[in-house]
């Protein structure tokens, strides 16, 4: 379930952090929701990312481009179909950080007759995906992307995930200075052979709200934001009311160690926390209404979550709000979405694979 005013202030919130300093680009692999989507344009996005190329065509045929395929992609015939979806050039870009990957993207742009935007994706620190900013090989590879006839070279992307394992704000700040500097000084270093990288595209919501500024900085592709979750709570970058997505659940059964409620993994999921850091062992609380404190979820079955109570355990039957570590799965194993605090009213809208708003 959804609340939609605190869901709407969240968006409004990083639109006025941002302040235009920057282009706001979300990331939609939050929440899959064209409605969503539509909210973020109103509050002055410029585009979308996207990791699957579902997403993307979800959006490029909702007319809400450009859209970044901000994903490896290695399959051709997923890059023909992609690039034939998007009426322009720049409506589609796509990341690259191998030359196995670059030769993909080319060569769907000489068989579809397009042209291929491309970012070149720099690992600042999450050990993902991404070139090594201080290799010579970067360089080369950036080459490769700008002399290629078929690619538009779009400039530098990256996304600090490793900030949800920091400590504090100030430790999320100071990555958030360092992928700015990596970037700024690869830019540099890319003069030298002729290569303009035209934008720098930096994302990750711990990097926005305790941001080390955006100057320099062109595009901005928080995803997380309009949901938040517990894992923005432990970093401090929120509190536990501007959590704008939840799991209703009722307890169904009652022991002397747990209190047994309707949901388990296949709705929680089993994540502590994206990118697998987390300082918690637990999967979630569960309140009770007006109750000053949570249980804790303390362990998870498919179909069944353990809930720790102190005292007298809650009668079966009592419903419960759970909060999860993290949203964006739970929105994705979800299979629809209860929109609360609208004017005209509950909403549910019930999905298949993509989580469609209409």
């Amino acid at each position: 379930m959804v609340d939609m005013p605190t869901l709407r202030g969240n968006i409004e919130r990083v639109a006025d952090l941002i302040g235009g300093r920057a282009t706001l680009h979300p990331h939609v692999k939050t929440h899959k929701s064209l409605e969503i989507a539509r909210l973020q344009k109103t509050a002055g996005a410029a585009g979308f990312t996207a990791a699957r190329p579902y997403e993307a065509l979800m959006l490029l045929e909702a007319g809400l481009g450009p859209v970044t395929l901000a994903y490896p992609q290695i399959g051709g015939q997923t890059v023909c179909a992609l690039l034939k979806a998007a009426d322009r050039p720049h409506d589609l870009r796509f990341i690259a950080d191998s030359d196995q990957t670059v030769e993909i993207i080319s060569e769907a742009a000489l068989s579809t007759g397009r042209t291929a935007s491309v970012f070149l994706k720099v690992d600042v620190g999450l050990h993902r995906c991404g070139v090594d900013p201080q290799a010579a090989s970067t360089i080369a590879l950036s080459a490769r992307i700008d002399r290629d006839p078929r690619l538009a070279f779009e400039g530098l992307l990256s996304h600090a995930g490793h900030a949800y394992g920091a400590p504090t704000p100030a430790a999320i700040r100071t990555i958030a200075e360092s992928e700015l500097s990596l970037l700024q000084d690869l830019r540099q270093r890319l003069r030298p052979s002729g290569i303009d990288a035209p934008k720098l595209s930096i994302g990750s919501t711990p990097t926005i709200f305790a941001n080390a500024g955006f100057d320099g900085v062109d595009e901005l592709r928080p995803g997380n934001y309009v949901f938040l979750d517990l894992t923005a709570v432990r970093l401090g970058i929120a509190q536990r009311a501007d959590v704008a997505l939840a799991v209703a659940a009722r307890i169904v059964s009652v022991n002397s160690r747990y209190a047994i409620a309707n949901v388990g993994s296949k709705i929680l999921s089993s994540d502590l926390g994206a990118h697998g850091t987390s300082a918690t062992t637990t999967f979630g609380e569960a309140w009770i209404n007006d109750s000053s404190a949570p249980m804790s979820v303390e362990k998870l079955s498919e179909e069944h979550a353990f809930l720790s109570f102190s005292g007298d355990g809650p009668a079966v039957g009592t419903p419960v709000l759970i909060l999860p570590n993290h949203a964006c799965p739970v929105a994705n194993l979800s299979g629809g979405l209860l929109a609360l605090g609208e004017p005209d009213g509950t909403r549910i809208i019930r999905t298949e694979g993509v989580l469609s708003w209409s």
